[in-house]
């Protein structure tokens, strides 16, 4: 038994090492692209494909943005599943020649629960007012997260019964495949939803940077580029990671003075139980209000200004370029060692010239991280609109003990006066 286990044990071995390599890409170009640059060389041909379809999908972007942020939700949505198709889908033609049993099954039905939990997270921290009238989802939201454990371990039980002979390791691989790119794509989608609901400005600014330094680092290094950045990415150049990040930097932050300017950026978005409607309407916080600062003495020579009337958000927007400028390039970089790990130029052929969705949102990723990391760090503070959605929920003898206890707090501070009945 010994001896037939060690046998088994170097097939597995041998079998997991013979991996066979993922299939080109297809060239998915439209026809009446290719004919119409059929008389250029390649680098040009790239070049106006390239820019074609980048200036279709910011129009397409900005089409949404009008739409609102539901929409955008929606987006963030679909561009979640479809990164997740990509990467899982490479997985499985690795590994296809195996027949795992299960392993597309198992991949979208963990998907679908990591996500239930997530959006039912969002659902109680954003929609108390709307759950608390109905009396169904007051039962899902109690034992949400009950619910989604159970639903997991349903899911790692057929796993555990879809383990085969011979293939033990290579699944086990393909199990963390998996839950590896759930880490990447729908907890990395669900901190920018959250970003999103501080304010669409908080959305828009971080993904436009991470967009315009993509942009102008592809443009710099076209016509500029001559050293080369990192072995990684033959074609990233210094002088296209230098002009990028300079552009950036310059674009957030006149970008951030244009949106600073309008509620329907910097509000906070809200769901409305009565109209049942998202709404971002409010009194701007200090961040959105014109200030005057002194021009730093370097600056006043070449300015010739004293001072200059800006937006506080400004400030914080240089470090979110900067950010998208520096780090952000990383997540990039990234993609690239997991492409080349597998022999793969583009993680799909979605996109023409441009690659798959993940391969335009490898950086966003990153980037929404950082966000969501310096909101809570720097800028959010104590939220009462949430805490009164919580207290909401709360049974009325919840509520009276808590009226109570604030109360009898704001007397002994001085704040209300004590009522003369005991």
């Amino acid at each position: 038994e010994a001896d037939l286990g060690e046998r088994l044990d170097d097939l597995d071995l041998r079998n997991d090492l013979d991996i066979p390599d993922v299939p080109p890409s297809t060239d998915s170009t439209p026809e009446i692209l290719k004919r119409a640059l059929s008389g250029l060389s390649a680098r040009w041909k790239n070049w106006w494909i390239r820019g074609i379809l980048t200036l279709a999908m910011i129009s397409l972007f900005f089409l949404i943005i009008y739409m609102g942020s539901f929409m955008l939700m929606i987006l963030v949505l679909g561009i979640q599943v479809k990164c997740f198709h990509e990467i899982i889908t490479i997985g499985y033609r690795v590994y296809h020649s195996y027949d795992l049993p299960w392993f597309r099954t198992l991949s979208w039905y963990f998907l679908l629960c990591v996500n239930y939990f997530f959006y039912g997270e969002t659902v109680a921290d954003y929609f108390g007012t709307f759950v608390q009238r109905r009396e169904q989802l007051q039962f899902l939201i109690r034992y949400h997260r009950f619910i989604s454990f159970a639903l997991y371990l349903a899911g790692f039980c057929m796993f555990v019964l879809s383990l085969v002979k011979k293939h033990y390791r290579l699944q086990f691989y393909m199990f963390a495949w998996t839950h590896v790119t759930l880490l990447i794509t729908v907890t990395q989608s669900h901190l920018v939803i959250q970003n999103l609901f501080e304010g669409m400005i908080w959305f828009l600014v971080p993904i436009s940077s991470v967009i315009c330094n993509d942009i102008a680092a592809y443009i710099f290094g076209f016509f500029f580029g001559r050293t080369p950045l990192i072995k990684l990415s033959p074609k990233k150049t210094w002088e296209g990671f230098i002009g990028g990040g300079i552009s950036t930097v310059v674009f957030g932050f006149v970008f951030s003075y244009f949106l600073a300017q309008h509620q329907y950026f910097v509000c906070p978005v809200e769901y409305n139980s009565e109209t049942n409607r998202f709404v971002t309407e409010c009194e701007p916080s200090e961040l959105f209000q014109l200030k005057e600062y002194s021009v730093p003495l370097l600056l006043r020579a070449v300015l010739g200004w004293e001072t200059v009337n800006m937006y506080p958000f400004q400030m914080h927007s240089i470090a979110l370029s900067t950010f998208a400028s520096l780090i952000g390039p990383f997540g990039g970089f990234f993609a690239s060692g997991f492409k080349r790990a597998f022999k793969i130029k583009d993680f799909a052929d979605t996109i023409p010239g441009h690659g798959g969705i993940m391969d335009r949102f490898d950086c966003q990723y990153l980037m929404a991280t950082f966000v969501h990391v310096y909101i809570t760090s720097f800028i959010r503070g104590p939220n009462p609109s949430r805490v009164l959605k919580q207290l909401l929920v709360l049974q009325p003898e919840q509520q009276l003990n808590v009226y109570k206890t604030l109360k009898s707090h704001l007397v002994e501070k001085g704040i209300l006066q004590p009522s003369l009945r005991g």
